[in-house]
């Protein structure tokens, strides 16, 4: 039986690089920028020619940085989250960070014991897409002065920098497009609000905005697992005989998904019965005739999120936490063009 090889250790990516250890380790730390580029590409092309691999445990337990940035994640099912968490990555493996996942489950429990094994590898921040209650073990932490940064929603009692969604944005691009495709009834579908900050800006924006715009808005919060109610609202909305056009906007992916198959269900054509999420999703392109959406910019956002925690670690004491949001992208498709519509451009094309 041959021999396991030995890995490579950081003294030997030094000389294969030419450089000092010192600069090595500053390479995998989060220090790269006290380095010119040139000598970054060194290293880098050293070590994956010997295979070096980073040990950030070692590093935590000689003292210095641990080069270990934590995410916590309330259900990582969301594929908002894990879109969110490619970003993220990225960012960390751009700058010699590792990145440490964990996923509660929307269980305060577990959330405590994931905090507790982050905080023993030493991480040296925390990116938090948690549940929308109050956490009393985030709170310890950040008033202890750890770096953390909240990932799409608020948490209260807690003061930390946040990055997400221009929520209040989405939804005016939401119901101006719908308008412009002659839609005058318009369905909200969205998880509980009370559970996130989230998705109560954006029950509150498109409450104040129907009336706005002289549409007839409606919400319906619901649980996902409940299908039967979910059915049952879609058909009272559907069947109201009134002649306007009716659109359904879904407030994440995972509603959208819920809704379309509802729909295929009842058999109402799409473009007919307008249908509209947050949220873009490989298969929206695929399902015909194509559902519009409004795509987050996933990958700026979990970059953004590194970028905040970097910045924190430079400036611990800030007067303010700092609020960053990004705009959405249009993508519209046949599930909001209405056939009537269709059918008048078809007859007075040339």
């Amino acid at each position: 039986m041959s021999a396991t090889p030995r890995p490579a250790t950081i003294l030997e990516v030094a000389r294969d690089a030419g450089v000092s250890k010192t600069s090595v380790s500053r390479f995998y730390s989060g220090e790269r920028d006290r380095l010119s580029q040139h000598m970054q590409q060194r290293i880098a092309e050293a070590a994956e020619r010997l295979g070096y691999q980073p040990n950030p445990m070692a590093r935590g337990l000689k003292g210095g940085p641990s080069g270990l940035v934590g995410m916590l994640v309330a259900d990582i099912r969301n594929p908002f989250s894990v879109a969110v968490m490619h970003g993220v990555e990225q960012a960390c493996r751009a700058q010699g960070l590792s990145l440490m996942v964990c996923n509660t489950d929307n269980d305060p429990v577990l959330e405590r014991q994931h905090l507790a094994l982050l905080t023993s590898y030493r991480i040296e921040g925390l990116i938090v897409n948690a549940a929308g209650r109050h956490s009393e073990p985030l709170a310890e932490l950040a008033s202890d002065g750890l770096p953390l940064v909240l990932l799409d929603r608020s948490l209260e009692g807690i003061a930390a920098d946040e990055v997400g969604l221009d929520n209040n944005l989405a939804i005016d691009m939401a119901l101006d497009h719908l308008t412009e495709q002659g839609y005058w009834r318009v369905l909200f579908v969205t998880e509980p609000p009370t559970r996130a900050s989230s998705r109560q800006t954006r029950v509150a924006r498109f409450e104040s905005e129907c009336p706005e715009r002289q549409l007839a808005g409606e919400v319906l919060s619901l649980d996902l697992d409940d299908t039967t109610s979910l059915d049952h609202e879609l058909s009272a909305f559907l069947d109201t005989p009134d002649g306007h056009p009716a659109a359904i906007l879904c407030g994440n992916g995972q509603v959208t998904l819920a809704v379309t198959r509802a729909l295929q269900t009842h058999r109402a054509p799409l473009g007919d019965t307008g249908l509209m999420g947050i949220d873009e999703l490989d298969w929206c392109q695929m399902v015909t005739p194509g559902i519009t959406t409004l795509a987050q910019p996933t990958d700026a956002i979990g970059q953004a999120a590194v970028g905040r925690l970097r910045d924190r670690q430079a400036q611990p004491i800030a007067p303010v936490p700092r609020h960053q949001r990004f705009t959405p992208q249009l993508i519209p498709r046949g599930s909001t063009r209405r056939a009537q519509s269709a059918s008048t451009t078809d007859e007075t094309s040339p």
